[in-house]
């Protein structure tokens, strides 16, 4: 893989404050849609190219399990364009140890897919990982016949996988966790369902259904079809194969989009973000209806999104189930609003590469905002000014982008110098986040 992520970080970034924002950014390719890409291009009849690929430190766990299953892949010198070629729905290599670092695009679906092919694996990650559930889906595999044991603790990582007596016609999974469940099962049921019809379905309620919109648009990209009901059911004819598309663009990533985008809407603008736009399958396009909502200018092509500022932000009250990695965005912008703002139905931010909620709360608090945390939901009252703070990262690269923000001076308040630890962890999605983030600031100290 590529070494341009790799790259000097220091301890520690001080970011001072920040009159204006302006100018357009190339978004780096979307993590969600690289990932699952990868696997289906592995599990494909034939080569595919993916173009645009993300180029980061989940994608590059991907790749490396991928490569040690077997999967040859290639990189085309200089780009991020990607050659693999397809297993037919297999993987050479049936026993092997992975390491799937704190990606959680990579071991869900993995593990899913390699308990539907068969064999002997063992998957591990980071400290974190291991904190990460992953009980519902290994039950949903295991009624059917997969043998999965917990090495650790049981409902999460380390797993061992091994081959069973598979007899899987319908599944059940519980929707209200993490939509990567449902996704994973996806992505292999075409691998389980080979002489009979499988359904698959969601007990209780579904969170991040447009992560699910993903999934099934590139499923069909590959040549597989899903029946749905609504959200509560999903049915794979037997018989189903992957097929390579041959060629397949990754786009842009809309979560990162936000950091940006939310920069414009707080500090001037206009700044524009290219490789995502209206046409964009990532459910995360619409955290320009909050910015909408709080009174920033949103215009929108094809493939690109411009926002910029119309004066002081409006407080906002929604519910954000539906875009949980980019709702981080909303509680920093909420600094910058004209009251208290709520951010509802996140439960899923405890689950995520840290305690999201605890997280944001505790270094918001240090910016001098006043908090209230519960069980699924935040609000956020500004502080007259923002305090200089030392933000910690918790080794989660989107509240290092997030905070990111509070160096910049919005129509209500003025940004204050925020000190980021441990910056480096910006390198999971988007390796070179702060060069690029600098480039469209001035750097004046107010």
């Amino acid at each position: 893989m590529s070494t341009q992520r790799i790259q000097h970080y220091p301890h520690y970034l001080d970011l001072y404050p920040v009159a204006q924002v302006r100018g357009t950014v190339r978004l780096p390719g979307s993590k969600s849609i690289s990932n699952r890409t990868l696997l289906l291009a592995a599990l494909a009849n034939g080569t595919t190219q993916i173009h645009d690929l993300l180029v980061s430190d989940d994608t590059l766990v991907m790749l490396m399990a991928l490569k040690q299953l077997g999967v040859v892949w290639n990189q085309q010198e200089a780009s991020r364009t990607y050659v693999v070629q397809g297993s037919n729905g297999s993987f050479p290599v049936r026993r092997r140890d992975l390491f799937m670092g704190n990606a959680g695009t990579a071991i869900r679906p993995l593990a899913a897919t390699l308990a539907a092919i068969g064999g002997d694996y063992k998957l591990h990650g980071v400290a974190r990982m291991n904190g990460r559930p992953i009980g519902d889906l290994v039950d949903a595999l295991n009624a059917v016949g997969i043998r999965i044991a917990y090495t650790g603790v049981a409902g999460y990582p380390p797993l061992h996988i091994q081959s069973g007596q598979l007899h899987a016609q319908r599944m059940q999974v519980r929707g209200n966790v993490s939509s990567q469940f449902l996704t994973a099962l996806l992505m292999a049921a075409p691998l389980m369902a080979k002489h009979d019809a499988l359904t698959i379905e969601v007990i209780g309620d579904l969170i991040s259904k447009p992560y699910i919109e993903i999934t099934l648009n590139l499923m069909c990209r590959f040549g597989v079809a899903v029946e749905r009901d609504g959200w509560q059911s999903f049915t794979v004819a037997a018989g189903q194969r992957y097929q390579t598309p041959h060629n397949i663009y990754v786009e842009g990533d809309a979560s990162s989009a936000s950091y940006f985008l939310a920069a414009g809407a707080i500090a001037g603008g206009p700044l524009r973000v290219e490789g995502v736009g209206k046409e964009s399958i990532q459910g995360d396009v619409r955290f320009v209806d909050a910015l909408q909502q709080m009174g920033a200018t949103i215009t929108m092509g094809d493939n690109w999104i411009e926002s910029s500022s119309n004066g002081v932000l409006k407080a906002i009250d929604a519910d954000f189930n539906h875009i949980p990695d980019a709702a981080m965005t909303i509680a920093v912008v909420a600094l910058y609003a004209d009251g208290p703002s709520t951010l509802r139905n996140i439960a899923s931010w405890r689950v995520k590469e840290t305690d999201r909620l605890n997280a944001m709360a505790t270094e918001l608090r240090k910016l001098g905002a006043i908090i209230e945390e519960g069980s699924d939901y935040l609000r956020v009252t500004p502080p007259l000014q923002l305090l200089p703070a030392t933000i910690i990262t918790y080794d989660d690269h989107r509240m290092a982008m997030c905070f990111s923000l509070a160096s910049l001076d919005g129509a209500a308040r003025r940004g204050t110098t925020v000190r980021i630890n441990d910056p480096k962890c910006v390198a999971k999605t988007f390796p070179d986040y702060f060069s690029v983030f600098t480039k469209i600031t001035e750097q004046t100290l107010l």
